[in-house]
């Protein structure tokens, strides 16, 4: 874990620290729950070993072994590396339920889970944003 990694570890950063740190982008979709582009994100294709952490304060999400291609244009994944690593909330913005997966440690938006993970060891389908992920490669 990287220094600056292990420092925004320790606590959740706050809105106004987050605003300093991270894109306009990166902001909207964390702090404000905006989607990216599909097809658009830096971590849809990454497929080195390594760590998956909440952007915003470095909570350890998702292992690579867990990452597999839906085609739905978002980094996706069938688990998360502990439950306890994030929250699960009813989402009815679009008029249909659909679960929203927030960070547990700094409650950021970080994409929504779908029971679609079809050929995956739990059928879940984690559809991230790339901009609300830090990759560490191992």
């Amino acid at each position: 874990m990287t220094n600056e990694r292990a420092a925004s570890a320790a606590t959740a950063p706050t809105d106004d620290e987050l605003r300093e740190r991270l894109t306009a982008a990166e902001y909207a979709v964390l702090r404000e729950a905006a989607t990216e582009r599909a097809w658009s994100g830096e971590l849809l294709d990454e497929d080195r070993a390594g760590l998956y952490a909440c952007k915003a304060c470095g909570n350890d999400l998702f292992v690579s072994g867990t990452k597999f291609d839906s085609g739905c244009g978002w980094p996706s994944f069938f688990d998360v590396i502990d439950e306890s690593a994030v929250r699960l909330l009813p989402d009815l913005s679009l008029g249909d339920e659909r679960t929203e997966v927030r960070c547990a440690r700094c409650d950021s938006h970080l994409g929504h889970v779908f029971p679609d993970g079809f050929g995956t060891p739990t059928g879940d389908r984690y559809c991230m944003n790339s901009l609300a992920l830090d990759f560490e490669a191992r």
